[in-house]
């Protein structure tokens, strides 16, 4: 694996100006997120340089890489093909960043849509791509505070942001989100009985 150091440089040759301000701005917020959580430091800090660095790629580029590297692209993803840069993403972290923990790489594949079987790594990559300090979206800083207090409340409260968003703009639901999302749930009200009975 390169050095955090030799990634950025690479990735200011690939990403725009503000893509990569972003991406700083996740590895920023990741870093407090894998503090108050316990997550390896270096595989978040990892995770969130990389994440998105196959998000600048048009959508034919998308599409023909997501084909070259053998993953599975659906309708939605036809209709859709920024949902690939996850997925593709993990490949050119891989295979041109010389990343092979298995942890690091499935957070940056289901960093977009989430899974419904996420690890903590994989839920922080997404929070911190979600409230980074470049984000400004109505609820942004009630999702911040959340972020700190109970993850999975806030994956919940992401997941339905982002729901809303994709409803109210007319596109079609992944779902793959409407899984993570549910599984979130199951898992509260699991809790949630748990402690009933104890």
């Amino acid at each position: 694996m390169l050095l955090i150091r030799k990634m950025q440089n690479k990735l200011k040759d690939i990403l725009s100006e503000e893509r990569y301000l972003h991406t700083l701005g996740v590895k920023q917020v990741i870093v407090k997120l894998a503090l108050r959580y316990d997550v390896n430091l270096k595989k978040a800090v990892t995770a969130a340089i990389l994440h998105d660095c196959a998000k600048d790629l048009s959508d034919d580029i998308l599409l023909k890489k997501a084909g070259d590297f053998g993953i599975l692209i659906g309708e939605i993803e036809r209709e859709q093909p920024q949902l690939l840069h996850g997925p593709v993403g993990a490949m050119i972290a891989f295979h041109n960043f010389s990343v092979y923990d298995s942890e690091i790489l499935n957070s940056i594949w289901v960093h977009t849509l989430g899974n419904s079987f996420m690890s903590d790594l994989d839920k922080i990559l997404y929070i911190a791509d979600y409230i980074e300090p470049n984000r400004k979206f109505s609820g942004v800083e009630k999702l911040r505070r959340i972020a700190f207090a109970d993850l999975d409340k806030a994956l919940l409260y992401a997941f339905d942001n982002t729901l809303n968003w994709v409803r109210s703009n007319n596109q079609v639901i992944h779902p793959t989100t409407i899984k993570a999302r549910n599984q979130i749930l199951f898992n509260q009200r699991k809790r949630n009985r748990g402690r009933k009975i104890s």
